[in-house]
């Protein structure tokens, strides 16, 4: 009979979310989906993903992390962790310089989580990153003519947060 209530328990619970960043479509365009899996009561890991193939920021963004829930999974305020893969491209305005490359990295974010019913929540958070990048410059996107390239350390800002969470 506890073996029965066990199983009970466990199919109803929520262990995966899929969550898409709303300020991303409004920021830069970015089609963007994250899926996340309840470890334990207090943890959760995830795995990311984000692409823009157009505009003058392009972008592909990968990320695997994790969360800590103080209170419960999905619901109240967390505190994150995750490694970061960004392949990018910013253009110039009108055809002037562009910069191509890559970055690796760690990022922190935090926010809080509330939940609008049993399946869905709103995600509010801010996050930074830092890193390792390297990249090429060049003179204008189509004339192949490069002006610099380098490497270097980098923090800068990561996500505004205002994300929609669909809760399994």
């Amino acid at each position: 009979m506890a073996a029965l209530s066990i199983l009970c328990n466990n199919a109803g619970a929520q262990e995966l979310s899929v969550s898409t960043n709303v300020a991303d479509y409004a920021r830069t365009g970015s089609a963007n989906l994250e899926a996340s899996y309840a470890l334990v009561r207090h943890w959760s890991v995830a795995a990311g993903v984000k692409y823009d193939p157009a505009g003058s920021d392009r972008q592909q963004l990968y990320s695997l992390g994790g969360r800590y829930w103080p209170w419960h999974i999905y619901s109240g305020w967390w505190f994150g962790a995750r490694m970061k893969y960004q392949e990018f491209s910013s253009a110039g305005a009108h055809n002037g310089p562009t910069t191509e490359g890559d970055r690796y990295g760690l990022g922190f974010i935090w926010g809080y989580s509330r939940m609008l019913s049993r399946h869905l929540n709103v995600d509010l958070g801010l996050g930074f990153w830092g890193g390792y990048s390297t990249f090429t410059s060049y003179a204008c996107p189509v004339c192949g003519r490069v002006t610099g390239s380098g490497r270097r350390l980098f923090i800068m800002p990561d996500d505004v947060i205002v994300a929609l969470s669909y809760i399994f």
